[in-house]
């Protein structure tokens, strides 16, 4: 059922979004000269898939994880799109192709060691990556490896139609920071 909803509604979300992802990525193109920003994230039982986003950060900036990130990295531009999480957007393609949920624990990078061995040891790993999900409405972020992997096993386990679409409302409500980078607003 999960799966049915995540189709319906990315398919929907991009139609419908169609207006507002060419003014992000047109805006961007002068931010940046780059807008769309892809990176091979870890996917359902480890396997790579590459997570499509809008980029906030500066072209160079080193492949880590957000909360090791400094603040001078994120473009002004950049910094509106990660506070209305529009950054997030592209991701719906991701949902579409199967590689993410819509709600579901956020994807990893491969040099995330710590986090992967909590997620595995949970069977987090087992899940569709997604969107948003507990840890992101409750503004628990890939800096505490431990919590993040038991939260996102303790929404797992409890993950039913009705949480699914309320983190999905929170998260479009304002709920949550997303991926905090250090010193930033």
């Amino acid at each position: 059922m999960i799966r049915l909803l995540d189709i319906l509604c990315s398919f929907i979300g991009l139609i419908v979004g169609l207006p507002l992802l060419l003014v992000v990525y047109v805006v961007g193109l002068f931010d940046t000269g780059s807008p769309i920003f892809l990176q091979e994230r870890v996917g359902r039982n480890k396997k790579p898939f590459i997570l499509v986003k809008f980029r906030t950060m500066k072209k160079d900036t080193a492949a880590i994880a957000s909360h090791l990130a400094s603040v001078d990295a994120i473009t002004t531009f950049g910094r509106f799109l990660r506070r209305t999480k529009l950054d997030e957007l592209p991701q719906l393609w991701n949902v579409l192709r199967g590689e993410m949920s819509l709600v579901g624990p956020r994807p990893c990078l491969f040099n995330q060691e710590e986090l992967i061995v909590e997620r595995e040891q949970r069977g987090v790993l087992a899940a569709r990556p997604g969107i948003t999900g507990l840890a992101q409405v409750k503004d628990i972020d890939m800096s505490t490896p431990q919590l993040l992997a038991e939260t996102d096993q303790k929404m797992l386990e409890n993950l039913t139609v009705g949480a699914y679409f309320k983190y999905i409302f929170m998260t479009v409500g304002g709920k949550g920071a997303g991926d905090r980078v250090p010193g930033r607003d």
